[in-house]
């Protein structure tokens, strides 16, 4: 922070100071002011509103360099760099995105590692009708335990919990709690408990159910007609 102001004033006094010591005094801008003023209020509009957006972000703290943050767009990635009028994000295919500042003000801003540096991720899966409950369960935590990066501490435990009745298959979700590491890249780390549950399920004969439509024929007598 003291960085940036630092160079923002460094800058405006010695363009001042090259003014005057080129002879260019700033009552000789009096007369340019209002169409100064006027321009910077038209032309340099978003600038400026970048401009103090980003000594904001930089004084208030909510976003700092390292977070992972979620914008109102759907954009997810890693803070890198705070700039004077955007901000870089690096997503987890390492695509390097820059985003106005103006955006982290006026949207919806999601900072995953804002207070607390572990997050909970869910999970969602479904098995059979007429599975144990209590098996599913085993399955599920045996599953979180052999994901790295999984927390397994006093309250923050993986659990299985059942949250629904389908159509067709019981729907659980498998709650974990993960790290400021796994927080980076939650698709892989989704992805790497899918692998887990499938590998687990598998292995205890659970039936993982799929859509199935039963289609019914009444008898009835077709009559063809051929024409010569």
């Amino acid at each position: 922070l003291l960085s940036r102001i630092s160079s923002y004033l460094v800058w405006i006094f010695g363009t001042i100071v090259g003014l005057n010591y080129l002879g260019f005094g700033l009552s000789s801008f009096a007369f340019l002011g209002g169409a100064m003023g006027l321009g910077l209020g038209f032309g340099l509009q978003n600038i400026l509103n970048n401009f103090v957006s980003g000594v904001i972000i930089l004084f208030e703290k909510t976003i700092k360099v390292g977070d992972v943050v979620e914008l109102q767009s759907g954009l997810l990635g890693k803070v890198n760099e705070i700039n004077l009028r955007y901000t870089r994000i690096t997503t987890t295919d390492l695509m390097d995105i820059l985003v106005p500042n103006s955006e982290f003000i006026s949207g919806r801003v999601v900072n995953w590692t804002f207070g607390e540096p572990v997050r909970r991720l869910r999970v969602p899966f479904g098995v059979a009708y007429g599975t144990s409950k209590e098996l599913v369960r085993e399955a599920g935590i045996a599953a979180a335990l052999s994901v790295p990066g999984t927390i397994n501490e006093e309250e923050r435990t993986p659990d299985v919990w059942l949250v629904n009745m389908g159509d067709s298959s019981l729907e659980f979700e498998l709650v974990v709690w993960i790290g400021q590491e796994s927080l980076g890249k939650p698709s892989s780390s989704r992805n790497h408990y899918m692998w887990a549950l499938e590998t687990e399920l598998t292995a205890r004969g659970i039936e993982i159910p799929f859509p199935q439509r039963d289609l019914h024929l009444k008898n009835s007598k077709i009559t063809v007609s051929v024409e010569k």
